[in-house]
């Protein structure tokens, strides 16, 4: 597979862009892997990716239900940030964000990384004092993260609503100015591509039925709706369908799988500068190259598998979005969607080994699952090379249920992504 470059665009122009390769192989299953990942999103081809890449393990199959990049890695609102306030979070996501940052490079890919800024803002008195704090830790941890005054997000977001009278004034605000987006399409496609240039095999339209195991309870292979395949090591990515799973291998999981939508409206000139999220309402907006305006917000407060919102939700979140800009009430709303999240009992992740041998998990990222994908992916991947835990994921193994040493991000975060 020939190598992006300005001198291939040019070959592609001078062809009508009509001769362009596949991204990707469409191969047969083959009988037998060193690894099968289950998942074919960001994580479970980062995980491929970095086996072949890194640790040189190339007999390795990507198996997805669907299309590559079909969950929720197409399904969210591309953010990515590592402004979290415990330092095992922030050590893992910033991780994460200094992969996304290289990464376009290193997969010969343009992700289409914007860092534009991650600003939350501070509507009470109480947020301000909490900010304020969040943001000495984060440095502690050595986080990029400035506390900003009105005057400056008045600079920063001259659309914003800072009228005293508001229902929820706006005090002031946090920003990372490292924080911002990423094509979500690119990331998918480009792990795919790059995988795949390595020799891992990905499999589309390929469901886990099952899994093989030995007399001793051990991973043997999996049961797929293509046939068995034999493997002693099994990698699970699967975002909302991680309990699922489980179940097919014997064990529960502490997790629960809701909706969290999202929406964007018709396409207008540049007007939002940064992603900007109130954690008073709970909702938060960026805008995309296209000029739609991406917007998010708080879960849908029932357990679901369900790829799609509740009006009730996408009011409580429109409400939120014309509290922090009013100038919007007069746009159209062009598409909503939803993701499956996978939420754990701290908001945290779970990544290393499961109760049977040789499965290995990597889920409950919850609303955090998109800015993590190369972290997430480079952390399976060691312990599957390895079989030991990457320093970044031992602090979230499933363990940590048992012992009660929880890594509680939904009180310190305080939002959904």
């Amino acid at each position: 597979m020939s190598k992006y470059s300005i001198f291939s665009l040019v070959k592609g122009a001078a062809d009508g862009h009509m001769k362009w390769p596949l991204m990707w192989r469409a191969p047969d299953l083959k009988p037998k892997y060193d690894v099968v990942i289950i998942g074919g999103g960001g994580h479970g081809l980062a995980t491929a990716y970095y086996l072949a890449k890194v640790y040189g393990i190339r007999n390795v199959a990507v198996i997805e239900k669907g299309w590559i990049g079909g969950g929720n890695t197409g399904r969210n609102t591309t953010i990515v940030r590592s402004n979290y306030y415990y330092p095992e979070s922030a050590a893992i996501y910033d991780f994460s964000l200094r992969l996304y940052e290289g990464l376009s490079q290193d997969l010969n890919f343009n992700i289409m990384l914007s860092q534009r800024g991650e600003l939350t803002l501070a509507q009470s008195p109480e947020a301000v004092e909490i900010q304020q704090r969040q943001v000495n830790a984060m440095r502690l941890n050595n986080i990029d993260a400035e506390y900003i005054t009105v005057a400056q997000l008045a600079q920063l977001e001259p659309l914003l609503n800072l009228s005293p009278n508001s229902r929820f004034p706006v005090l002031g605000g946090t920003l990372q100015r490292r924080g911002g987006t990423v094509r979500h399409d690119a990331v998918a496609w480009g792990y795919a591509r790059a995988a795949d240039r390595l020799g891992v095999d990905i499999i589309q339209n390929c469901e886990v039925t099952g899994f093989k195991r030995n007399s001793l309870g051990a991973i043997e292979g999996v049961e797929t709706t293509k046939g068995t395949v034999l493997t002693s090591k099994v990698g699970m990515a699967v975002a909302g369908h991680s309990s699922v799973l489980a179940a097919r291998a014997g064990f529960r999981l502490p997790v629960s799988s809701f909706a969290l939508q999202a929406m964007v409206t018709e396409p207008v000139k540049p007007t939002v500068n940064t992603v900007v999220s109130s954690l008073m309402t709970g909702v938060y907006i960026s805008q995309s190259d296209k000029g739609e305006l991406v917007i998010g917000g708080m879960l849908d407060r029932f357990p679901s598998y369900g790829q799609r919102g509740s009006f009730a939700t996408t009011e409580a979140v429109l409400a939120g979005i014309l509290e922090m800009f009013p100038c919007f009430s007069r746009l159209r709303i062009m598409r909503q969607w939803a993701g499956i999240v996978d939420y754990t009992h701290d908001s945290s992740p779970i990544i290393g080994p499961s109760p049977v041998p040789g499965l290995y998990l990597n889920c409950g990222w919850g609303g955090g699952g998109f800015k993590a994908i190369p972290a997430g992916g480079y952390c399976l991947a060691h312990i599957l090379a390895t079989g030991v835990s990457h320093a970044f994921a031992e602090p979230f193994s499933l363990d940590r249920f048992r012992t009660g040493a929880l890594i509680d991000e939904a009180a310190a975060a305080g939002i959904e992504h």
